[in-house]
């Protein structure tokens, strides 16, 4: 049971990879699922076995794959001790730059998977898929928090990713050198171990507005 879900999961992500081929021309589409299809030598029964969700799995098992190989990188930094990055706010910087970097090559997948999720009727999928990236973030960053701060701090991420995501959609030197700069920015302006000082229910009302606010950003500029 497990090894077939092994398999399979090993099939979802290389078929996922092979799509990147085709979702800048053709987005997150049936098309682009199709035209993978033919390039791995499947047909429109495989592909029903390996993505019975369609473009939405292959959307979530792409945000995943990326999470991996951001993870990936941050254990391989971590094993170097002269150079691995202190504090929880250099793993964090480390680990989204890192995260963002290695999407230059496909950064047309990035703004054509941006602008799927800013459909209205995706909104729970990319809020699905925003936590996951953020949670894995601080918990490989070391977070151990379980109060308030725990979704405080998952906020104040989110906001600041999402932006630095818009940045670095809209910058076009190549590099990820202005993108880490300005999330540099991001990062000192607002602290990421944020101190509890208001009563629970305003920092609260704060932190879900100032992600909704983020979500509407990301529709009216990649739209």
């Amino acid at each position: 049971m497990n090894e077939t879900t092994s398999i399979d999961d090993t099939k979802r992500s290389k078929f996922v990879r092979a799509c990147l081929v085709h979702v800048p021309f053709d987005g997150w589409s049936q098309r682009s699922l199709e035209l993978a299809a033919e390039d791995c030598g499947l047909t429109k029964s495989d592909v029903s076995r390996i993505l019975p969700r369609g473009v939405i799995q292959a959307i979530e098992i792409y945000a995943n794959l990326a999470d991996d190989d951001m993870v990936s990188a941050f254990n391989a930094k971590m094993i170097n001790t002269d150079s691995f990055p202190r504090g929880m706010t250099e793993k964090i910087k480390f680990m989204i730059t890192e995260r963002l970097e290695q999407a230059l090559p496909q950064k047309e997948v990035v703004r054509k998977t941006i602008q799927y999720l800013c459909n209205p009727k995706h909104f729970q999928l990319s809020q699905r898929i925003l936590y996951k990236t953020i949670d894995r973030i601080w918990l490989e960053a070391g977070d151990d928090s379980t109060d308030i701060n725990f979704y405080t701090k998952r906020g104040l991420l989110g906001a600041t990713y999402s932006s630095t995501l818009l940045f670095y959609l809209a910058d076009k030197s190549g590099s990820i050198e202005n993108t880490s700069a300005f999330l540099d920015r991001r990062l000192k302006e607002i602290s990421f171990i944020p101190k509890v000082t208001k009563p629970i229910e305003k920092q609260a009302k704060f932190v879900f507005s100032g992600v909704g606010r983020i979500v509407s950003r990301l529709a009216k500029n990649l739209s």
